[in-house]
């Protein structure tokens, strides 16, 4: 039966506690490494403060059940990519779409600086623009933000819960499984 009003789903996994928002099988709104389900829920509300979910809905659509095995999977270290995953971009238009879909195009364990994401998206020298549209990123993982360093391969920002050290640990975490994995991608 298909969903057509937004459902919030609240999970936990290894990197702490994430919220949902999706609507059929669309993803519009991700948040992840909090302390408790409380903490997710605030966070996805404050994300999502436009919306109204559906009342007491008991099942996601199957991409976004799917999706949440995925993202469980990834928190323990599995190979996850997330570039087939549908997500919301009726909000981006311009270079925020082109810098949003570069973004998707990074395979796991890569990493770029934000100079060249600006250049990949046929804007070179705006590498400033490209971190004020991954700081505004409503599904982070999916599309991985986090893979966005600064000159030099310094981290630069991140406005997840947890910031710089949750960027760090998702780097680390990936450069690991990316040498284990010597195959396809365990899970695509």
């Amino acid at each position: 039966m298909p969903v057509d009003c937004p459902q919030l789903h609240v999970f936990d996994c290894q990197l702490g506690w994430f919220g949902l928002l999706g609507r059929g099988g669309t993803l519009r709104k991700l948040t992840f490494g909090h302390r408790s389900g409380l903490g997710a829920r605030r966070a996805m509300l404050h994300l999502a403060e436009d919306a109204t979910f559906c009342p007491k809905a008991k099942e996601l659509s199957e991409p976004l059940r799917g999706l949440v095995k995925r993202l469980c999977g990834y928190a323990a270290g599995e190979v996850v990519e997330f570039e087939d995953v549908r997500i919301d971009m009726n909000h981006l238009e311009g270079f925020a779409l082109r810098v949003i879909r570069r973004c998707r195009a990074l395979r796991y364990g890569e990493t770029v600086e934000y100079g060249e994401l600006a250049r990949r998206a046929g804007s070179p020298g705006a590498a400033r623009a490209v971190g004020r549209v991954m700081a505004k990123n409503f599904t982070p993982l999916v599309v991985p933000c986090h893979r966005v360093v600064a000159a030099g391969g310094r981290l630069g920002g991140f406005s997840t819960a947890g910031g710089i050290r949750t960027k760090r640990q998702l780097l680390v975490m990936e450069a690991g499984a990316a040498q284990r994995s010597s195959g396809p991608l365990a899970c695509r």
